[in-house]
């Protein structure tokens, strides 16, 4: 559990630099994709996938 939370922080830190640095290269969105593999697979999953849920039903709601 502590390697793959090291892991999900060090691919966090990279994505963020990398979309800081203004040019997402092909490498970065790799990055990017081992990131949302490792933090599908901690705890975290759970909350996350409800946030984005609710999320997604307030804009469905959403009359324009």
């Amino acid at each position: 559990m502590a390697v793959s939370i090291s892991v999900v922080l060090l691919f966090a830190i990279l994505a963020v630099i990398f979309v800081r640095s203004g040019g997402l290269k092909i490498s970065h969105a790799l990055v990017c994709m081992l990131l949302g593999f490792y933090l599908a697979s901690t705890s975290v999953a759970p909350t996350i996938h409800s946030g984005l849920t609710a999320t997604a039903d307030i804009v469905a709601g959403l009359r324009p």
